[in-house]
């Protein structure tokens, strides 16, 4: 070819394939570029994900893919307490406080606001099943899982403060934009339902604060990014936003998917667009949606006695909701307790914690026992807590402010040790005193769970091989079966 050419008459590799032969060299190349389409090098231990943004976005995104080794766990359900729930007052049991009843500690922390004297939890602690784990009265229901369930009471967090400790808790940086881990558990693992989204964040009544950066892709593409859902409503059109078309019938958008497809391919034979392709996917989910979701939504469809087992109130119709979607094939699904943040109880937490607790309490324990019913538990992880926890002091004489320092969370299912406690915070209950826990360690123990080496799972960006643990994190095998 003539070097002096002008630029557009130059024909690239791609266009070479697709002329060639009637374009059947472009079909050739096709399942090469599907088999790395994550950039996975085979000269990698382990089969590590790896690679750039191209590499890892050619091919369909959603589809399933095998972890480092073998899982314990193959799906996700997280319990999110959004505002942070009370561990003193629900799984960490402090009897000192009652010496300290309205007096100041003898240590203390740095809190957000001004706090008074020490705050008895009003809550009776007991213990629970063979393993005895000590549980408030506010989960007896869930207390009858006690011997599922691996207690962690020294999780730590950076600041007192919801935004950044929310973005910690869910995307592992409390300052950066980064990917939530519902979404580098879709780039890692895929989902095994083509017609349902692979991560759903479902939350009655609205957004959470930082609304949709909680479950976003980040860096990632597009696909990965969770699906949000209002389970106050029951209609499937109300559920998910404009999941059915006003002005297209589906034969109507199956011919406009099929068009926007061909006009894709002839974009991708010059370049790889990320955001084209993710975008594209997404309509394409949405289409095959239409015809899967208002069954897999439609709790009705359960036999009487297991609606009656999980309760019909919101938190319980969603819970029942997210076991129906995970036995379809759903990846992760995230349950938030509400809009804004319903956990946050700076004042009058006797009454608040009460009513929260027994809004989840009976869907939680249901869940379980479904689970086991069904004999999904022993490869479901279940994680329940929130952003962080709360001081053991009082705010106001009635409320507690938040408490980073110190605070529980708990796992079952899929490959957790259940009936263990791991970690203490101090005799108070304000700060993390025996194996301090970080948020960096929960996710690396999550990854672990789910057949990931949480060093080796990165996405090249910028320059720099990201992961969901920075560069932080150890896996908590002391709560590990």
């Amino acid at each position: 070819m003539d070097p002096r050419a002008p630029l557009q008459m130059l024909t690239s590799r791609r266009d070479l394939l697709r002329s060639s032969g009637m374009g059947l060299g472009i079909l050739g190349l096709a399942p090469l570029l599907n088999e790395f389409s994550f950039g996975q090098d085979p000269s990698v231990p382990n089969g590590a994900l790896q690679g750039g943004p191209e590499a890892q976005t050619t091919g369909n995104s959603l589809r399933v893919r095998a972890p480092h080794f073998a899982p314990k766990a193959k799906r996700m359900v997280h319990f999110f307490l959004n505002g942070g729930p009370s561990h003193v007052d629900t799984f960490d049991p402090k009897p000192k406080l009652l010496e300290y009843a309205g007096k100041p500690l003898p240590t203390s922390y740095l809190t957000e606001r001004r706090t008074g004297g020490a705050l008895p939890s009003p809550f009776a602690f007991k213990k629970y099943g063979q393993s005895g784990l000590e549980i408030s009265e506010l989960f007896q229901k869930t207390a009858e899982h006690a011997d599922n369930i691996a207690v962690i009471r020294s999780m730590v967090a950076q600041v007192p403060n919801h935004e950044p400790s929310l973005m910690l808790m869910n995307c592992g940086d409390s300052v950066q934009s980064r990917p939530s881990l519902g979404s580098w558990l879709m780039y890692g693992l895929g989902t095994e339902n083509q017609n349902l989204p692979g991560f759903l964040a479902m939350c009655p009544g609205g957004y959470p604060i930082k609304d949709t950066a909680n479950w976003q892709s980040g860096f990632l593409p597009g696909a990965f990014q969770g699906t949000f859902v209002d389970p106050k409503h029951t209609e499937v059109e109300k559920l998910i936003e404009n999941i059915r078309s006003p002005h297209a019938n589906l034969d109507a958008q199956a011919r406009q998917l099929k068009l926007l497809r061909q006009l894709a391919m002839q974009n991708a034979a010059a370049s790889v667009d990320s955001r084209l392709e993710s975008r594209i996917e997404s309509f394409e989910l949405a289409f095959r949606m239409q015809t899967q979701a208002s069954e897999a939504f439609d709790v009705s469809r359960e036999p009487k006695e297991i609606r009656e087992l999980y309760g019909d109130t919101v938190h319980g119709r969603q819970t029942l909701m997210a076991r129906r979607l995970l036995e379809r094939g759903v990846r992760y699904v995230q349950l938030w307790h509400g809009a804004g943040q319903p956990w946050d109880h700076h004042g009058d937490i006797e009454k608040n914690l009460r009513t929260n607790c027994g809004e989840i309490d009976q869907p939680i324990s249901a869940f379980l026992t479904d689970l086991k019913r069904l004999g999904m538990l022993e490869d479901t992880l279940v994680l329940w807590g929130g952003e962080f926890g709360r001081t053991p002091v009082s705010e106001g004489g009635s409320g507690r402010d938040h408490n980073h320092w110190g605070f529980s969370v708990w796992l079952a299912g899929g490959g957790i040790r259940g009936g263990c406690v791991h970690g203490a915070t101090d005799e108070f209950g304000f700060r993390a005193q025996e194996s301090p826990t970080s948020v960096h360690d929960l996710h690396a123990t999550i990854l672990h769970l789910m057949g990931f080496d949480h060093e080796k799972l990165t996405y090249r960006y910028a320059g720099r091989d990201f992961r969901l643990t920075d560069v932080h994190g150890r896996v908590v095998r002391e709560i590990l079966a």
